[in-house]
Formats: C-alpha cells, structure tokens, sequence
C-alpha cells in the first residue's frame, strides 16, 4: 500500500529546506549505495550543519503527523537525508537494502519515504517511479507531500530532463514488519475513524479490541 501526504511540510518548511539546500555541502549519492551503478545523483553531507537542519526539519513533520504514524506504526526513522539531482541525472531500478548502519544496532528498513521540496514544474522528468505488477505508477508531488511506500518496491527515479529534483528520504522501521499485517492494521484504523462516532458503544469497543490485540501479537 501506498500513502501519499499533501502539506506534509508547510510552506514555511518547504522554502527553509530550499534555503539550507543552497548553503548545503553535496557528495557523490553513490557513497550511500555504491553497487548500484545506475544510481547518479547527490546527497547533502550528514556532518554540514544546513543538511542537518533540513533533517531536523522533515523529523519535525514526522512527530506531529497522527496519518503517517497511523500508516507507519514507527519504531526507528533512519537520518532524512538531502538528495539532489540536477540535469541528466537519475537512479535507476532498484529495491532499498534491508537494513541501514545506523547507530550501534542496524536499523530495518520496512517502508521508505520521499519528500519533495522543489515544485514539479520547476524540473523536467525525475519522477519516482514505482513497479506495481506489470503496472507503473508515477509519482511526482507538489513541494511539501510526502510518499510511502514499502520498502521492497522495486522502484527508481526517471532521468532529469532539465531543472533541479530536490528531495528529502528516508527510512522506516516499523513496529508491524508484515507488510500485508501493516496494511489491514491501518485499514482498521481508518474504519475506526470513519465510523465509530456511528457505532453502538458495545460494536466500537469490540473494533478496539480487535485493532489492539493485533497490535500486540503482530509488533516485534
């Protein structure tokens, strides 16, 4: 299942991630992923203090946002890191690693997530683009959205024709692993939240009692 956020950073945000981007230190995006020979972009330097601020940024926008908690049921969230990619640039098809090196204790990577900051019409191209089935599904939001997606996705990111891709990722460990388990937890949830105010008591205690013991007996 996929989540698409509209305004998952304000307008304020956008334009101060746009701003660190300008002051930020860019390596080569092949350090975080170098035996992927398709992969040409730049990601903000973790140690450059503008990087770090737009990271603090995008975990701001994880901690106050209940929709993307209720999609997520998060456990660990890996470093947002900074991406560009400029003109003629791209990531070709590939599925993120399993687990992250971070910190003492590596982190799974169960649903990742893209956010975009500078606006579709700004660049040409660079579309996220994920392999559904035999399907396509291209992904390109407006400057403050966020896409979720699983982790394994097999998924890239269409050549740059012109313009600047600038976009915020990161990474997911959720307390529900099981990807189909996630996915019928979160449908509860939106259930409950549609319609509880609609329920006989006894019927909305029964719809709690079954979310939080699957809650229980699916987390890790």
């Amino acid at each position: 299942m996929f989540l698409q956020i509209e305004n998952f950073l304000t307008a304020a945000e956008v334009q101060s991630v746009v701003e660190s981007a300008r002051q930020a230190k860019f390596i080569d995006g092949r350090r975080s992923n170098p035996h992927n020979p398709t992969k040409d972009s730049a990601i903000g330097d973790p140690s450059d203090p503008p990087v770090q601020k737009a990271a603090q940024i995008a975990l701001g926008a994880f901690q106050r946002s209940e929709q993307a908690r209720n999609f997520l049921f998060p456990q660990r969230l890996a470093v947002p890191s900074l991406c560009r990619y400029q003109a003629g640039m791209k990531y070709g098809p590939h599925i993120d690693a399993a687990y992250l090196p971070v910190g003492p204790q590596p982190l799974r990577s169960d649903v990742s997530c893209t956010i975009f900051i500078a606006n579709p019409g700004d660049y040409q191209g660079g579309e996220l683009v994920a392999h559904v089935g035999s399907e396509l599904l291209r992904i390109k939001g407006n400057a403050g959205s966020a896409v979720f997606y699983p982790s394994t996705t097999v998924h890239q990111v269409a050549p740059v024709g012109s313009g600047e891709r600038l976009v915020i990722i990161t990474f997911i460990e959720s307390q529900i692993p099981d990807q189909l388990q996630r996915d019928m937890l979160y449908s509860l949830g939106e259930v409950r939240a549609l319609e509880a105010l609609k329920m006989d008591w006894r019927n909305r205690i029964q719809l709690d009692y079954v979310i939080q013991n699957l809650h229980r007996m699916w987390s890790t």
